[in-house]
């Protein structure tokens, strides 16, 4: 059965979390294009979108219309083409409105997972627990047919040991998306030891198709770009520990993530990055990479005491960011937790000034990461950047140049213990899935 065949019946597992739905939106503009060819008319397609609660489909079929017409605002000289037969549609809006009406068609939300019996193709994306994913994926296969095919989104958890523990006999491999979904264009694909040669193709043209750029990874928990993340987070966390005697929490935070937003001219702010992703969902990887490598090392007492608390980061149902090891103020940093006071210390007071002048005492000016991202002789001016470091002999720059060294080990690692084939795997995955403007395995340092 060929993919074409395979997207006629689709379900997505947790189609109304942050990746499935994303996930959902590509599934079902892959859809609309195989639907819309003259020799398929009479064909039937289904995507089949499930969530646990009728509360979150609510939220689901919001953002599916919402993302639908992005998507034909974006194509209009296609859809004429495609609705060319349409006399009634003359006007662009009422062009879009029709893509949207026939995709919309093909929707179906409901919580009940036995609607995926029919499914050819099923896409795995809820939370990353591993009990949890081997549940759901034991009854699919009670449940779908024999030949149906499963991709994972897992993050971190082995897809080898989810195929053995499933009993799904090489029918998965794992997809993983990143956030989000619609605008990110990296895939790691990773694959079981068992996993099907039709799956593999599969995966692949899928991918070729969504326009991804797709990056194997070996089936070593964490994979490339959370194997990486996990690491970085960690040491970043570890120099928090160090520092905090002298600056307290929330000035050992405030450092580390200024050093490495600025000095290391990354997109945002280390700590501010596990805010997005989420302390729980950073917590979680660290718990399956620790159980599946055995390193015992892969774990933060730091991180567990703001579990502890409550304070978790994620975003809220309106996109807008959770207070986490640093408190927004309309999704702008705007102060940093001081977990022994159990407060959050403001920007505006006295001490992060005073932090500043010791980070960087000639108030040398740094180029963002966003006025770079776009420049054509940017990895020229990155190596200027660096090299200033390196004569500077300030703490920010001190900091800043074991940070970039500790980050390089990281993907060199990844690359020894056959995690990547190649550092162009490493860098990839980072400057795709991340947005680093450069590898972690570079000439800098």
């Amino acid at each position: 059965m060929n993919l074409d065949e395979r997207l006629q019946n689709v379900t997505v597992i947790g189609a109304a979390g942050k990746m499935g739905s994303g996930i959902a939106v590509l599934v079902a503009q892959e859809m609309s294009k195989l639907k819309f060819k003259p020799e398929n008319n009479d064909k039937i397609y289904r995507l089949n979108l499930v969530d646990i609660t009728e509360k979150a489909l609510d939220g689901l079929r919001s953002y599916m219309k919402v993302q639908l017409i992005k998507a034909a605002e974006k194509s209009t000289v296609i859809l004429r083409q495609i609705y060319s037969d349409r006399k009634d549609l003359i006007e662009n809006g009422e062009i879009i409105n029709a893509f949207v009406d026939d995709t919309y068609a093909l929707l179906n939300f409901t919580t009940d997972y036995n609607i995926a019996k029919d499914s050819h193709l099923v896409f795995e994306a809820i939370f990353e627990n591993e009990e949890i994913k081997i549940k759901v994926l034991k009854q699919l296969k009670e449940i779908c047919l024999p030949d149906a095919l499963f991709l994972t989104n897992t993050s971190s958890i082995p897809i080898s040991y989810l195929d053995e523990q499933a009993g799904l006999g090489g029918r998965i491999v794992g997809y993983h998306f990143y956030n989000p979904p619609v605008i990110q264009k990296l895939v790691e694909i990773i694959y079981a030891d068992n996993t099907t040669d039709e799956l593999k193709e599969i995966g692949l043209e899928f991918g070729k198709r969504l326009r991804k750029k797709l990056v194997p990874a070996a089936d070593i928990s964490g994979f490339i770009g959370n194997g990486h993340f996990s690491r970085d987070g960690l040491y970043a966390m570890n120099k928090v520990e160090e520092l905090k005697d002298e600056y307290g929490y929330h000035g050992a935070l405030y450092i580390m993530n200024k050093v490495s937003q600025d000095f290391l001219v990354r997109p945002m702010g280390i700590f501010q990055l596990i805010d997005y992703v989420g302390l729980d969902v950073f917590q979680s990887l660290l718990r399956v990479m620790r159980t599946h490598l055995k390193l015992e090392h892969l774990n933060s007492d730091l991180l567990n005491k703001f579990m502890d608390k409550k304070i978790s980061g994620g975003q809220n149902p309106n996109g807008s960011q959770k207070n986490g090891f640093i408190k927004y103020d309309k999704n702008r940093p705007a102060g940093v937790y001081n977990i022994e006071e159990g407060k959050y210390r403001m920007f505006d007071e006295d001490w992060r000034a005073e932090i500043d002048k010791k980070l960087n005492p000639t108030n040398e000016k740094f180029a963002p990461w966003r006025a770079l991202l776009m420049d054509a002789k940017k990895m020229e001016k990155l190596e200027t950047h660096f090299n200033n470091l390196k004569g500077m002999n300030t703490y920010g720059s001190t900091l800043a140049l074991d940070f970039l060294k500790t980050t390089k080990e990281i993907g060199e690692n990844l690359i020894k213990n056959g995690v990547a084939n190649s550092e162009k795997e490493v860098n990839e995955v980072l400057m795709n899935g991340f947005f680093w403007l450069y590898g972690p395995i570079n000439n800098f340092i």
